[in-house]
């Protein structure tokens, strides 16, 4: 493989070479145990709102309803507002699209990082969060989705190969394996008698399938780009 001149801007759309496979289960092992963890994740899980927040206006926008905007809460919680028809077929979209959002995205970046393409990756990510950003609506969530916008931007353009690599897995990785807490966190709150009115509860009362078969349709979609998508990551471990 050729590895083409990453300087400046236009490097971002140039192939880097491949880092050392030990970057992969490295980083992969650092977003497990954030994951798994107790007030570490609670802190990064604001990305994944971020993202799960994001799938359901993209949703929206697709199926053409009016997107009104996006709040973020520093207990990581979110909400999308939309108007349109609440019924439907793209009413059960954009409430289906929010929790298979990050590992869906997490998917999409280890496809990226497959093709040799991360410096991209980072810009691209970058972008989106900017993208979000023209839709929050308070203070708490604007200044999340900044900063996280401009460490992504620093890295992309300003960090050496080495270090991009290193981000670009962790983030990643950190998509995939934050696609699956969720599920599982909403299973728990829902036998406590919590979170009566969450997504999964909004699907069952828009097309009358039991909640439970939702949440087996979100974790099959979260195993199973976590498992593709580190099936990508780990590919110079593996071959």
């Amino acid at each position: 493989m050729n590895v083409a001149d990453t300087d400046g801007l236009w490097g971002l759309f140039d192939a880097q070479p491949d880092p050392p496979g030990l970057v992969a289960l490295i980083t992969g092992a650092a977003a497990l145990l954030l994951v798994v963890s107790g007030t570490p994740w609670r802190l990064a899980r604001n990305l994944v709102t971020i993202v799960h927040e994001a799938g359901h206006a993209f949703a929206a926008v697709l199926v053409g309803r009016r997107l009104q905007g996006i709040r973020l809460h520093s207990d990581t919680s979110g909400v999308t507002v939309s108007r349109g028809k609440p019924t439907g077929p793209g009413m059960v979209l954009t409430a289906l699209a929010g929790y298979p959002a990050p590992a869906l995205l997490g998917l999409a970046f280890a496809a990226l990082i497959a093709a040799d393409r991360m410096s991209i990756l980072l810009g691209l990510a970058a972008l989106l969060l900017l993208g979000v950003l023209v839709m929050i609506r308070n203070v708490y969530g604007a200044f999340s989705v900044v900063a996280a916008a401009v460490g992504l931007g620093a890295v992309a353009l300003l960090a050496p190969p080495g270090v991009q690599a290193v981000c670009v897995y962790a983030i990643t990785w950190f998509l995939l394996l934050g696609g699956v807490r969720p599920v599982f966190e909403l299973q728990s709150k829902r036998r406590r008698g919590a979170a009566r009115d969450s997504d999964v509860d909004q699907l069952a009362r828009l097309t009358g399938v039991p909640v439970a078969l939702w949440l087996l349709v979100l974790g099959v979609l979260a195993f199973g780009s976590l498992f593709l998508g580190g099936s990508w990551l780990l590919e110079p471990v593996l071959s």
